[in-house]
């Protein structure tokens, strides 16, 4: 299956690009996702996922089509 995968603010910058595609197995799960995008085999403590626009957890499983997009922590004041 394919999913569109996205990269926001200093993750985008770590790995160098936004956004690419990726044909995956059916059941894959987000973190199925960022191991195939990014080489590493866990994901970072504090990194927000989304599927389609909706936060989801590392397990969530991904449908064909799906948008998944990691974020960094966000800190602020």
């Amino acid at each position: 299956m394919h999913v569109h995968v996205r990269f926001f603010a200093s993750l985008r910058e770590s790995l160098g690009r936004d956004e690419l595609r990726l044909e995956l197995p059916a059941s894959a799960r987000v973190s199925d996702v960022w191991g195939a995008a990014t080489g590493q085999a866990t994901l970072p403590a504090g990194v927000l996922c989304a599927i389609n626009h909706d936060y989801a957890t590392p397990d969530a499983v991904v449908q064909p089509g799906d948008e998944v997009a990691f974020f960094p922590p966000v800190t602020g004041g």
